[in-house]
């Protein structure tokens, strides 16, 4: 089995809300060395296979078709072997 860690976030220039508020927020309880907060999502999903091409190529395939909006967002993963 192989696990894929996912990590999905959005593109450069595009506006992230929550982030700014969480910056903000930091900045406001006394942590001034905050200059920026970028939110996004990680997911992590089991795989039932232990060929790493094949596993790699579904879950792009995942990212592309749901786990991310590619026109807002990125997204970047890893496989391991687990269980």
């Amino acid at each position: 089995m192989l696990l894929a860690k996912i990590y999905v976030t959005f593109k450069e220039g595009v506006p992230d809300p929550q982030g700014e508020t969480m910056g903000q927020s930091l900045l406001a309880m006394g942590y001034q060395g905050v200059l920026s907060v970028r939110t996004g999502k990680y997911l992590e999903i089991k795989l039932a296979t232990a060929d790493k091409d094949a596993a790699s190529r579904e879950v792009e395939e995942m990212c592309r078709r749901l786990l991310a909006n590619s026109v807002i967002e990125q997204y970047r993963y890893t496989l391991e072997e687990c269980c």
